[in-house]
């Protein structure tokens, strides 16, 4: 009963628990594209503030490309006006002037004039467009610090005379991007068209001059920005959202969010929510067990011990629900009602019941006086005919025992066993060693107890007279066995004189073969062997079952 309420209480949550369950999967869901959308915003917002930057140093080098001394390349005035240009720009180290060849005119560090800058991929690149070529990550030949290389072409109406380049110091690049702060656990990539990383926040000293990850690669020729979730090197896992490298965007820019900081809202209200729902469910499950308890078992279990105690003898035993523990009461107080109908009817059986054994005694009182009325009226009739007389009564007493046996079992049915027991013991009392009964329990009706009874009489008086009983050292063994509805009764002597087949059939074998009635479908078969009488008899048993090896 406690796991059915249990389980009724369970079923009452479930409902609230898919509701949970549902409201944290669209929570998630939401959450999730919300962090996405913020990582890329982010990147968007990261990928703008470098362009502006490039735009920057490009504004510096048109307009540094227009002042005289640099447009005619005067290497004596060109030296100074670059200094003092690149004094005043934080982003940049040096400006440098080349030649169409790519070799050093004038620049702001006082560079030695003819270095040849023409190997570089920028300054080639630069030569042959009058876009501003932004490089790849490289080690100043000049600073040998790590930068960022910008350069544009100087023209002369339309043809190309020279270059002006410069680099972006990579630690102001960190710089400013550490200025931009992030959330917890974000991070914020820069890196090159080839995926060297020019600037990241966490960690730059690890990771500025690495490459991006071979897996990741693709995001810089990626055909538009987007967001993916990704196990970060610092071993993080974030969403990131990214800006790939375009001609409108010559760097590759990445911003991630952590996935655990950014569900982190969500995570505490599933656990809050996972705590109130175990917290109901434990209030649940009380409440359950303590309304079963109160109001349903401990009813039953009253019903049901009444039930036990009534059936154990305590006639007076009664609930005394009524006007208590609601519909249980009512259950209650109609088993007192049925309890109080059950004491008069057991109380009017117990005297019907009296009255009928005083009748079967009365009833058997006059049998036995009958029985000795018949056996007196056959000594008178018999008076010179003793023999025939004692034959005559020993029958009748047979007969008379099987009354016996039957009137006190009520005339409902007697043990096998019983019933040859009392008919031997007019012949064989004190035979006891010579007599072997065996077989299992057997309940017999009154049609063959009374049969069995004159049989067993007519065999036991026989072998008295002419067989095993009438020798000392005779033996009678009396078996029997049930063989589905039908009982096998085998009467064996042996150690007996010898004896012949009769010439003719006497009253007794008369009385053997007919005293079954027809019903029990009796057959029965005869041996007069010398060693001593066979006699097997078969017979069904009606309705009486078997009884109990009990």
């Amino acid at each position: 009963m406690k796991k059915r309420l249990v389980a009724v209480a369970l079923t009452a949550l479930t409902p609230a628990i898919g509701m949970l369950a549902y409201n944290e999967i669209a929570a998630r869901a939401e959450r999730n594209a919300e962090v996405h959308r913020q990582a890329a915003q982010m990147a968007r917002q990261a990928a703008s503030e470098i362009g502006s930057v490039i735009e920057g140093i490009k504004g510096l080098l048109i307009a540094t490309a227009a002042i005289p001394s640099i447009a005619e390349r005067d290497s004596a005035s060109c030296n100074t006006v670059l200094k003092s240009v690149a004094s005043k720009l934080a982003p940049v180290r040096n400006i440098l002037v080349l030649d169409e060849t790519g070799k050093l005119i004038c620049d702001s560090m006082g560079w030695k004039t003819g270095t040849n800058f023409g190997d570089r991929d920028y300054v080639q690149r630069a030569l042959k467009t009058d876009e501003l070529v932004v490089g790849e990550y490289t080690i100043a030949r000049v600073s040998s610090a790590p930068i960022l290389p910008m350069a544009l072409a100087i023209k002369q109406d339309s043809r190309t005379v020279g270059v002006l380049a410069t680099g972006v110091r990579l630690d102001w690049l960190e710089e400013r991007i550490l200025e931009r702060g992030l959330p917890t656990g974000g991070s914020v990539t820069v890196a090159d068209r080839k995926g060297v990383i020019l600037a990241r926040n966490p960690e730059p000293q690890r990771f500025v001059g690495t490459t991006i990850p071979e897996q990741y690669q693709t995001l810089l020729s990626a055909e538009a920005p987007g967001t993916i979730e990704l196990i970060s090197q610092d071993g993080t896992k974030r969403i990131m959202g990214y800006t790939p490298v375009s001609r409108n965007n010559p760097l590759y820019v990445s911003a991630g969010l952590s996935e655990a900081e950014a569900l982190a809202p969500v995570n505490r209200a599933s656990i809050t929510g996972l705590v109130m729902m175990a917290i109901g469910a434990a209030l649940a499950l009380c409440a359950a067990v303590f309304v079963g308890n109160r109001f349903i078992l401990d009813p039953i279990n009253h019903i049901v011990s009444v039930l036990q105690r009534w059936r154990e003898g305590e006639t007076d035993s009664r609930t005394k629900m009524k006007g208590h523990y609601g519909e249980l009461g009512q259950v209650g107080a109609s088993v007192d009602g049925l309890l109080d109908e059950l004491e008069v009817r057991r109380l009017e059986t117990s005297r019907a019941e009296e009255k009928r054994k005083l009748m079967a005694k009365e009833l058997s009182h006059r049998v036995k006086n009958t029985m000795a009325v018949v056996q007196a009226i056959a000594r008178q009739t018999f008076r010179n005919r003793s023999e025939e007389n004692a034959t005559f009564a020993s029958r009748v007493s047979a007969l008379a025992g099987a009354y016996d046996i039957l009137l006190s079992d009520d005339w409902k049915a007697a043990e096998l066993r019983d019933v040859v027991e009392r008919a031997l013991r007019p012949v064989g009392g004190d035979r006891g060693n010579q007599i072997s009964l065996s077989g299992p329990p057997c309940l017999l009706t009154p049609e063959a107890v009374t049969a069995l009874s004159l049989v067993v009489h007519e065999l036991a008086t026989n072998a008295l007279k002419y067989g095993a009983l009438s020798e000392a050292d005779g033996r009678l063994d009396v078996k029997w066995a049930l063989n589905g509805d039908r009982v096998e009764f085998d009467w064996k002597e042996r150690d007996g004189p010898a004896i012949a087949t009769p010439a003719s059939e006497g009253f007794g074998s008369k009385l053997i073969r007919s005293a079954f009635p027809g019903p029990l479908e009796p057959q029965s078969e005869t041996d007069f062997a010398t060693d001593g009488l066979k006699f097997r008899l078969s017979f069904r048993l009606d309705t009486v079952a078997p009884a109990s090896a009990a």
